[in-house]
């Protein structure tokens, strides 16, 4: 009897190691963009930058670890009026009906369904983007490495390229382009 009274214990403490470890692996692998990150888009026409902007208030999440890849996911909301410029008087006619229309539709997001290994920490990360209420599917080429110094941080960058007019944006006028580039350069930072 006494026996498995003895087995009973240790069962429970394995089970409440395996669940104090679970905890800190998921504590370990939540992430948050640093303040300095900056997530944003460029337009060009003929080669040349029409428009430059980034999202000045930026929710994120993350959750990776390189080794359990599958458990991988990130997710965005991008206050469409936090808006910079580098040509400030683009701003209106992009935050406009014919454009963000971001008296109607605040916010711009994208959920990640799927992360893909390639080599020297890079991978592909496809997604829901979603603008203008329209969501479409995107895929960003990413590079994500912890730094090597401060293990709690990780460099980032990513982009992806969309035709605006697949999300309900007024198709390519007054010499703004129908590709936008949108980045991401920056570090996640470890969030228990």
């Amino acid at each position: 009897m006494m026996h498995t009274d003895r087995i009973k214990t240790n069962m429970r403490f394995v089970s409440l190691f395996t669940v104090m470890l679970a905890t800190a692996s998921a504590a370990e692998t939540s992430w948050i963009l640093t303040p300095d990150s900056e997530v944003g888009f460029h337009i060009d026409s003929l080669g040349v930058n029409i428009v430059k902007a980034r999202f000045n208030t930026v929710q994120s999440w993350m959750k990776f670890d390189p080794a359990v890849l599958q458990n991988a996911s990130v997710r965005f909301v991008l206050d469409v009026n936090s808006l910079s410029f580098d040509k400030p008087a683009m701003r209106n006619m992009i935050l406009g009906q014919d454009l963000f229309y971001a008296e109607k539709y605040k916010t711009v997001t994208f959920k990640s369904n799927n992360f893909k290994a390639l080599d020297d920490y890079r991978y592909v990360i496809s997604g829901q983007l979603t603008i203008r209420g329209v969501s479409k599917p995107v895929i960003f080429n990413a590079t994500l490495k912890p730094v090597s110094y401060r293990n709690h941080l990780m460099d980032v960058s990513a982009t992806t390229t969309i035709d605006r007019s697949d999300f309900g944006m007024k198709k390519a006028f007054g010499g703004v382009g129908e590709k936008v580039n949108i980045q991401l350069v920056g570090q996640w930072k470890n969030s228990p």
